[in-house]
């Protein structure tokens, strides 16, 4: 029987398209106006999804805004009440990539603001990322750490259309309160409350612009805010579009007018754009941040997102003029 001659380690053959050859190039900070990313989380009954609605209200102006409702129509219930208006997604079952799919149309339909009540459904909900794992462990084992590697990909698309949704974007989160035992000054372990610890991927809060966690009393902590005029404010009972939509929306609005995500789009469409177009197009993008940008692929309705679209098409007229 013959032997099996030793391994030879060779480096990781990594396929590159010119895409992926931009290179870095440093630009001048500038001051862009900015949209929101705002997460609120509490437990039951602290007042988020209503604090929520009026943030979302005060963002949008007044206009009617789009809400993702995971919570089997609470936002609904308060509908009309200080005249605020919204449309409302219905949502059953978690799966990260639906919510992708859900941003996408939004974006589609034009909504200036989306709300998610709540963004825990999608981690621990019903197809949500804990429920993938338990689906996709089979294929390695029943190992549930490995499950990881077919599901962190989800995770991380559905935060990525988040945060590259062209418009303001607040989320709720379900939390509970985190206890350690610690020894008093008798000597004796006793439970001490140290936070809440919001129903999501760990460290997800570091995603948003402000943090705040409401409590059964309705009062408002800002966990993390990088708006200086909300910076550790505690707020009881906030009026969501006054208290927070109000001071973030001066700093939002304090800046050039930022790039709009639909040029690229209206480029990355357009029926005489040409692989050299597209490749330019995609730079662009891609120096503002946009490549993420959620929108619907023109041909099927399926949910993309810009940078994939540009590089679909560049490739498809690339090949088709060789």
């Amino acid at each position: 029987m013959s032997q099996l001659g030793q391994p030879v380690r060779t480096g990781r053959q990594q396929k590159t398209d010119e895409y992926d050859e931009g290179g870095f190039t440093f630009r001048p900070a500038t001051k862009e106006q900015a949209k929101a990313r705002i997460a609120l989380q509490g437990v039951s009954g602290s007042g988020k999804t209503w604090t929520s609605l009026a943030l979302a209200n005060g963002l949008s102006g007044g206009k009617r805004f789009a809400v993702i409702d995971t919570e089997r129509g609470a936002a609904s219930k308060y509908v009309g009440i200080n005249g605020i208006q919204f449309d409302v997604l219905q949502m059953t079952r978690f799966d990260p990539r639906d919510l992708v799919k859900a941003l996408a149309a939004a974006a589609q339909a034009g909504y200036d603001v989306v709300l998610v009540d709540s963004l825990s459904h999608y981690w621990k909900g019903t197809d949500g990322a804990l429920d993938q794992v338990e689906k996709h462990k089979g294929k390695y084992g029943n190992n549930s750490f490995a499950g990881w590697k077919d599901v962190t990909p989800m995770q991380n698309e559905m935060i990525d259309a988040l945060l590259s949704y062209p418009g303001h974007v607040v989320v709720t989160m379900r939390s509970h309160t985190e206890w350690v035992l610690q020894e008093n000054d008798r000597g004796r372990k006793e439970p001490v409350a140290m936070g809440m610890r919001a129903e999501q991927r760990k460290g997800v809060e570091y995603e948003f612009d402000v943090v705040g966690a409401m409590d059964v009393s309705n009062t408002l902590k800002i966990l993390k805010s990088r708006c200086p005029a909300l910076h550790n404010q505690t707020l009881e009972r906030p009026d969501g579009g006054t208290d927070i939509a109000k001071p973030l929306l001066e700093w939002l609005n304090d800046g050039a007018e930022p790039a709009d995500p639909t040029v690229w789009i209206d480029a990355a469409t357009a029926e005489d754009a040409t692989p050299e177009s597209l490749l330019a197009t995609y730079r662009e993008a891609e120096a503002h941040g946009a490549l993420a940008t959620p929108f619907l692929h023109p041909a099927g309705g399926e949910p993309t997102n810009l940078g994939d679209f540009i590089k679909e098409r560049g490739t498809a007229l690339k090949n088709a003029q060789q």
